[in-house]
């Protein structure tokens, strides 16, 4: 009975939700293509007017995260008589690639833009080859977002759609040029009406070059409202993200959670974040990362709370217990492989878990202990509007 719940869970686990974490990432490079084809319609259309007056915008709008971090792989399987952790720390990677995707969007949005030398505020109205409606540009200086001023503000907008709650807005990017710092928004299902898959989903990218924080440049990286799979298809699908990336040096600290409503381990207990730390060195290309697996109605932002009373071995052990209170502490950590905490990573991916391979991970390992993700119930219950 053990094993064969134990190879349930994996299989749901590892496998689905490997592939519709995968196809959510393509969404994500479909609306990147839109995107930046939609921009680059519209900006063509007014280069002639810009002469050689300089550009306002920013090519870069986003921390790079290392692969060490950072992965869709999903390759490895665990065995039939344990529960890997690595498996948990693969779908970290999995759900911050997520979020790592979401910028890359903002970031090609930006690049196409800055081909054709934007230089004042502009205005603009076309009909979309992706699903025929009519979309309206505005570029305006001048602008605020949440109490913050900016030298700029682009609006894309479904005209079709403006008498809707979001007004029609499927972009909308605020920034400043010196130093580079910004927020964008973007919703899909108004940068092109015929994909429906994630209705209400809004993506928030804010980006700061400014140094406010202590990092050479951090960015915040936010998902609302996604749409759930079926529970019987992938009971581990994301509602939600926020994703904290600083970067100093070639050190990149990430930190977040992932909102998981319909997440099952052993017991009836439902709604899970994957609550992570991780930090890295783009240079060596390791990582040293932190998971732990609290519910979605947990409100605290204790590090203690979120990642060790809650870690995967205490969660895991925990529900193992209350189902087969007769196991011995023994019996379940042979059973529970590399579920300790931290985690260590390599260009390859996962190593080991609980002791360092060596020395080279002893800043990384330093680094994560003054990390903390967010309040879990703050993320599960995010939402994002435009301006």
């Amino acid at each position: 009975m053990f094993c064969v719940l134990h190879r349930k869970v994996l299989n749901n686990l590892h496998q689905k939700t490997i592939i519709n974490t995968k196809l959510l990432i393509m969404k994500f490079k479909n609306l990147l293509t839109l995107a930046v084809v939609t921009l680059t319609l519209f900006m063509t259309s007014c280069d002639k007017e810009n002469g050689n007056r300089s550009n306002i915008i920013p090519t870069k709008f986003k921390v790079d995260i290392p692969n060490s971090i950072s992965n869709a792989s999903g390759s490895r399987a665990a065995s039939s008589d344990t529960i890997k952790g690595e498996v948990i720390y693969d779908h970290m990677g999995n759900f911050i690639h997520i979020g790592e995707a979401a910028a890359d969007v903002v970031q090609d949005i930006m690049i196409a833009i800055a081909r054709y030398d934007l230089s004042q505020a502009v205005s603009f109205t076309y009909t979309s080859d992706e699903d025929g409606k009519e979309k309206d540009v505005v570029v305006i200086e001048g602008a605020s977002f949440e109490g913050v001023n900016y030298e700029y503000r682009l609006t894309l907008s479904d005209m079709e759609s403006v008498g809707n709650d979001d007004e029609g807005k499927a972009i909308q990017i605020f920034w400043n040029t010196n130093p580079v710092k910004g927020i964008a928004l973007l919703k899909p299902s108004n940068i092109n009406e015929k994909d429906r898959t994630h209705e209400n989903a809004i993506y928030k990218i804010e980006y700061s070059e400014a140094g406010e924080l202590g990092y050479d440049a951090h960015m915040v990286v936010s998902i609302a409202d996604l749409s759930l799979a079926s529970p019987l298809d992938d009971p581990y699908s994301v509602s939600g993200l926020k994703m904290f990336v600083g970067a100093k040096g070639s050190i990149i600290d990430v930190y977040g959670n992932s909102a998981h409503p319909n997440a099952t381990f052993f017991d009836s207990s439902k709604g899970f974040n994957w609550a992570f730390v991780a930090s890295g060195d783009e240079n060596k290309d390791i990582a040293v990362a932190e998971v732990g697996l609290p519910s979605n109605e947990l409100e605290s932002t204790d590090r203690g709370i979120i990642l060790e009373d809650n870690s995967i071995k205490n969660v895991f052990t925990n529900q193992i217990l209350s189902l087969w209170p007769t196991l011995t502490d023994s019996e379940v950590d042979a059973y529970l492989t590399n579920t300790q905490a931290p985690a260590y990573f390599d260009a390859n991916g996962f190593i080991q878990a609980g002791s360092s391979p060596s020395q080279e991970y002893s800043t990384l390992e330093a680094n994560i202990e003054t990390l903390i993700p967010y309040s879990p119930k703050t993320v599960s219950e995010l939402t994002l509007d435009f301006q």
